[in-house]
């Protein structure tokens, strides 16, 4: 069978780096055009793809038959709706939308269209992730008290970009967050409330540089937390349970690995032993975990089967909304000072 032709809607650090080399990686899709003002660097990475200048030209091509959206984030909704009423998959990257409506409609666009609509939470596929996942499974930690996930960086100049700057989709909330809450939609479900506070630390910041958020699923709490001003991050996950607990610093390798230049199949996603979580239990006994493997192609190769066998998507739209939902809340948490209902 003929590759997917996949059409790929912006080339800067989304599109370039997180996407760009990982669908070239997958067996069954194959790069067909790309839309970008920068000419030169996609055509001198990909120069079989097509390379044009407006969506129009890429949406109306018969070799593209998935479009990838990796944006900036107020364009994903009106980018992905064109691309359905193009007759098109779609993929979108993180945030899925930067309004809820808008996710609603697209999901209903998608359903309409009989096309497959996922969004890229390439984190699912990350060595820590996949690891805390089977260690849940097994039931080693027991029932978990307390879950804390943190993502800190240090970064004390403003970095130049409409990331940093105000409008949908900035800050640091928006830019973290969505990962972190799927993640902790996947571990634990829906939870019944949350508590947030959502800041500027830094003194040129003009978007939230800061966050904390609680969730409480009964008497367990899940707390998630980012800052861009910490040298000595805090674990990336830390789970405590009746049994023991888990603790695992630093990030899962896949983006520094495409960032450094490319995709070593042998070598993608493999953690150090060094960077291999601890495993703490009720005696006080520690050992290392050996990191599960992270490969963050195993969202496109699910792609493929949805468009293919009609398998589900590798991850349902109404799965990235609930996240987007929880994150207004928390920001209505934060500006009232209380804990605001997470179904509302």
């Amino acid at each position: 069978m003929a590759p997917i032709g996949v059409g790929l809607i912006g080339f800067g650090l989304a599109g370039a780096r997180l996407h760009a080399p990982v669908i070239a990686a997958v067996a069954g899709l194959r790069i067909a055009a790309i839309m970008t003002s920068r000419v030169a660097e996609a055509q001198a990475a990909f120069p079989d793809a097509a390379v044009v200048a407006a969506p129009d030209a890429l949406l109306t091509r018969d070799d593209v038959e998935l479009v990838v959206v990796a944006s900036p984030n107020p364009s994903h909704a009106p980018l992905a709706r064109a691309a359905l009423a193009a007759g098109k998959h779609v993929v979108v990257d993180k945030p899925f939308v930067t309004d809820p409506a808008d996710g609603d409609a697209l999901i209903a666009d998608a359903r309409a269209a009989g096309r497959v609509l996922s969004v890229y939470h390439n984190r699912r596929w990350d060595a820590d992730f996949l690891t805390v996942r089977e260690l849940l499974a097994s039931g080693r930690l027991g029932e978990i008290a307390l879950a804390e996930f943190c993502w800190d960086r240090l970064r004390p100049a403003i970095k130049p970009g409409w990331r940093e700057e105000p409008g949908d989709g900035s800050g640091v909330l928006a830019d973290l967050a969505p990962h972190m809450i799927d993640q902790m939609l996947a571990l634990f479900g829906m939870p019944d409330t949350v508590a947030a506070d959502i800041v500027r630390q830094r003194a040129a910041a003009r978007v939230d540089d800061y966050f904390d958020l609680t969730f409480r699923y009964g008497t367990r709490r899940v707390r998630i937390a980012s800052s861009t001003l910490v040298a000595a991050p805090r674990p990336r996950f830390a789970l405590h349970g009746e049994n023991g607990s888990f603790v695992k610093h630093g990030i899962d390798p896949q983006e520094a690995m495409l960032r450094a230049g490319g995709l070593d199949p042998a070598t993608f996603g493999v953690e150090a032993a060094s960077a291999w979580g601890v495993l703490t239990d009720a005696d006080g006994q520690a050992r290392a975990i050996p990191s599960a493997r992270g490969d963050w192609r195993g969202f496109y190769r699910a792609m493929i089967a949805a468009i293919r066998t009609a398998a589900p998507p590798p991850v349902d739209p109404a799965d990235a909304l609930a996240g987007l939902r929880l994150i207004a809340h928390a920001r209505a948490a934060a500006d009232t000072g209380l804990r605001v209902c997470a179904t509302a």
